[in-house]
């Protein structure tokens, strides 16, 4: 495989709105990313990846872009934005941004156009199609609920496309010009200095023709159908996705990774094999294990061994093709400890053991702001204290399915993507040193007991276990066994047990997980040269290994 210049970092995404507010609005900005820079920096990061921050109405939190250009004042300027691409690049830092460019937002110039001449030369950028008997064009199901189609404003039968929410209008990548100008947008940004992309709901792009009576099975008794259907049914994303590779990320020697989900095997090498689309796609095999397609109501909690043989399978599909970025949450999921470890098993020692086996993968690991000092889901007591869309959806199809109003909070609670949202958890001190004005959305109030002031202080903290796991990765010594290094699992059937080897040209490491409250004994082939780094007091006689609860132990052996 290729060396590339991003393969040996440490990546890291901010939610902007949530990171740090320095104007006491209560809205995070981009002043505040470039005061937490040398944070950032003693905690091992490389690359920071920002989701939107643009010119948006946030219906869906600034996926929803009605300027591609202007970076939205309540973040802050475009002047702001390049200090903090100069402030990065002083410290050898990278920063990412946020592609959306499946949709825009109904508020952009584009579609303001579209609507003003419906068959005119913008409708094209879009998908404006009649109806059928005074219905929509089809049965398709929005990823938020209700119907992907929208009746353009001042028509009588004239519907458009929004796999998202209705103020999220999809764009026609199918038209050139669009195209033309989606390209435009990227190399004007990286020529500002921008390093390279995460990209958004980027399957969706490819559409299935005729739109108009492509109807689906109704899946749920509204009579309609998943529009992931068509992600299935659709053929020839490559062409536009390598279009984009050749003329914007190549030439700029830019990182991309694609937020894919449930790719075939064969696909892999499409997306980021040596020729591939992207740079690298996130891991959500494990994530996605538990999800149900009838609704969050019934998912199913990702069991201890149902994490690790995700973890297994992803590994054995992509190391010899490409690199995985590995993930255990980010801003449309729930905290990974509390998806990832069991309730009554959550401690400082379980969520260094779930980071161990995250962070020691092969891949980029992304961690996402919070995940560093181990912060938790938030515990909703009412729906009106939800912001999400997704949640409130969710909120209502529990409510449809029969639950009551109390189960259907329960529900929501563990899922709703604003667990990930609430403000991080800087101090002890007001709002969690957040902002000096009232949060957007309520600070999880366990902050007194979860924050970055207080762990800074604490060399047995879940945050001070993240920076020698960021610092293993770039140590000399082991550097080519953790960044490159063959992933060989060990005892891999034991039950509520993770462990595997990063065999690299020189080093051998073996990282052994004791995935339950109850210790357990293993017995290591071979020799065991060094304790290199645990989470607890290791235990070691000979070759024996006593693992505590939660254990997670990584060790040089020959």
């Amino acid at each position: 495989m290729r060396k590339e210049w991003w393969q040996e970092k440490v990546a890291y995404q901010i939610y902007p709105k949530s990171f740090k507010d320095t104007k006491g609005n209560g809205i995070g900005d981009i002043r505040g990313i470039i005061e937490k820079l040398d944070y950032l920096k003693s905690l091992g990061i490389d690359i920071i990846w920002i989701s939107p921050c643009f010119l948006s109405p946030l219906a869906d939190q600034g996926y929803d872009i009605a300027d591609y250009y202007k970076i939205d004042p309540r973040f802050g300027s475009n002047e702001d934005m390049e200090e903090l691409l100069a402030e990065a690049k002083k410290r050898d830092m990278h920063i990412l941004l946020d592609l959306v460019v499946n949709h825009c937002s109904d508020e952009h110039e584009w579609f303001q156009k579209a609507v003003a001449d419906p068959k005119g030369p913008y409708a094209d950028y879009f998908f404006f199609e009649e109806g059928i008997d005074g219905k929509e064009p089809n049965n398709w199901r929005s990823y938020f609920g209700g119907s992907v189609w929208e009746k353009v404003p001042g028509t009588e039968n004239t519907y458009y496309l929004h796999l998202f929410h209705k103020k999220q209008p999809d764009l026609n990548w199918e038209n050139p010009k669009l195209r033309e100008e989606i390209y435009k947008m990227i190399n004007w940004w990286l020529d500002k200095g921008v390093s390279g992309f995460r990209i958004d709901a980027i399957l969706n792009i490819k559409k299935v023709f005729p739109l108009q009576g492509h109807h689906y099975p109704a899946d749920r008794e509204d009579g309609m159908a998943a529009c992931t259907n068509m992600i299935y049914e659709a053929e020839g994303i490559g062409e536009f996705l390598r279009e984009m590779r050749d003329r914007c990320f190549r030439p700029h020697n830019a990182f991309s990774v694609g937020e894919v989900f449930n790719e075939t095997e064969e696909q892999i090498p499409e997306f980021i094999g040596e020729d591939g689309y992207f740079s690298s796609m996130f891991d959500f095999r494990a994530h996605s294990s538990g999800h149900s397609d009838k609704g969050w109501f019934d998912n199913k909690p990702v069991t201890p061994n149902a994490y690790r043989d995700n973890c297994y399978l992803t590994q054995r599909l992509v190391n010899p093709v490409g690199f995985i970025s590995t993930v255990i949450e980010n801003h449309d999921e729930s905290r990974g400890v509390n998806s990832y470890i069991p309730a009554e098993d959550l401690s400082d020692t379980s969520k260094k053991f779930i980071a161990t086996m995250q962070m020691m993968q092969r891949g980029l690991p992304f961690i996402y702001q919070g995940q560093e000092i181990g912060m938790e889901n938030v515990i909703f007591h009412d729906i009106s204290e939800v912001d999400d869309i997704s949640t409130l959806d969710e909120y209502k199809i529990a409510l449809e399915n029969g639950y009551s109003k109390e189960e259907a909070l329960k529900i929501v609670n563990r899922y709703s993507r604003d667990n990930a949202r609430t403000p991080m958890q800087w101090t002890g001190g007001k709002e969690a040193g957040f902002t000096t004005g009232k949060p957007w959305l309520p600070v999880n109030p366990n902050y007194t007991r979860i924050n970055v002031e207080s762990q800074e202080k604490d060399p047995a903290s879940v945050l001070a276990y993240y920076k020698a796991l960021c610092a293993l990765r770039k140590q000399e010594e082991y550097k080519e066994a953790v960044v490159y290094g063959d992933f060989i699992p060990f005892l891999e059937k034991e039950d509520r047990f993770m462990a595997f080897y990063r065999k690299g040209e020189k080093k051998t490491l073996l990282v052994l997980g004791n995935y339950r409250k109850e210790e357990r004994e293993v017995e290591i082939p071979g020799t065991i040269k060094k304790v290199v780094l645990s989470n607890v007091e290791p235990r070691i006689n000979g070759n024996t290994v006593k693992l505590s609860g939660y254990e997670a132990l990584i060790l040089e052996v020959e």
